[in-house]
């Protein structure tokens, strides 16, 4: 176990931690600030994966691809919004969990009678499908780089549009009291109808970002969806810095522990036991990290607020 490769793996799972917390940041927007548990937003990840292959497949542009596929997924999240989602908004918990589910089902359905059962390839751009020399034996790959950039920018650009504009004001104050939001002028409604169609974009962003890299397929987005569930929980609901900071965990913890628990435990296991109790004791350590975060900060690492 070299130190290159322990930091080659750091590096995989910071990104994979990004892309988590674009997901998890819709989450935590819609459930803590509208209060609406919508299990079918890994449906919209889902969506804006097989939107940006088929765009990037059809265009040759990875960038036009990302634009159509948030695009097209936030049409879809406009539809599923005025649709469904305003019936549910004062609804409980078990109606709003039923009912996305039901979307999640649909969602699957639909993707398979448009693309088929079978995974879909998702090219990597041409300009970025080689390494970048990080540093003397470590070459790393630009468009992993690219992921890390770039989901960096969009999670500073989330926190300063959340917490130091206008806009995000009006969301806090809809949040916190909507009654008084609106006798103070504020269109509580249109303001969280523009938080679910953020949540939708973000999520068509994660999958269009991470197309390339995971399998392209139907069901993906349920897959994605308990990691994004876990992430809400340890960093606070409502809270996109405790989004971002668990996400990063999350995403390390999985990608090191997938990574190097079964190399530990093939150390005193046969190699066939190792390898199959290697990918499911790296996934119970994501849980593990969730029960020790919750035994000492019930509510999460930080409260709505942050």
């Amino acid at each position: 176990m070299s130190g290159i490769l322990v930091l080659e793996q750091l590096l995989n799972g910071l990104g994979y931690g990004l892309m988590l917390f674009l997901l998890a940041a819709g989450l935590t927007l819609v459930f803590g600030i509208m209060d609406v548990l919508n299990l079918a937003h890994g449906s919209l990840f889902m969506a804006g994966a097989y939107v940006a292959a088929e765009a990037h497949t059809r265009t040759g542009s990875f960038a036009a691809a990302i634009v159509i596929a948030v695009a097209v997924t936030v049409v879809v999240a406009l539809l599923l919004e005025v649709l469904l989602m305003r019936r549910l908004y004062t609804r409980d918990h078990l109606a709003q969990v039923l009912a996305t589910f039901g979307v999640i089902l649909v969602a699957d359905d639909i993707v398979t009678m448009a693309w088929g059962p079978s995974p879909v390839m998702a090219p990597t751009p041409a300009a970025l499908s080689g390494p970048v020399n990080l540093m003397d034996g470590l070459p790393y790959p630009a468009y992993r780089l690219v992921i890390l950039v770039g989901g960096l920018l969009v999670a500073l650009a989330l926190y300063l549009l959340v917490n130091h504009t206008r806009i995000g004001m009006r969301v806090r104050a809809g949040a916190s009291d909507r009654p008084m939001a609106e006798l103070m002028g504020v269109r509580v409604g249109r303001v969280f109808n523009g938080v679910f169609l953020l949540g939708a974009a973000l999520a068509a962003l994660a999958g269009a970002l991470m197309g390339p890299i995971v399998a392209v397929q139907v069901g993906m987005g349920e897959a994605i969806l308990i990691p994004a569930l876990v992430v809400l929980v340890i960093g606070g609901i409502g809270s996109v810095r405790g989004a971002f900071v668990a996400a990063l965990l999350v995403g390390v913890v999985d990608t090191v522990g997938r990574a190097f628990v079964p190399m530990l435990l093939r150390a005193t296991l046969p190699p066939a036991t190792a390898a199959d109790l290697g990918p499911l004791f790296a996934e119970v350590a994501m849980y593990a990290l969730m029960v020790v975060v919750l035994i000492f900060r019930p509510s999460g690492l930080f409260s709505a607020r942050a």
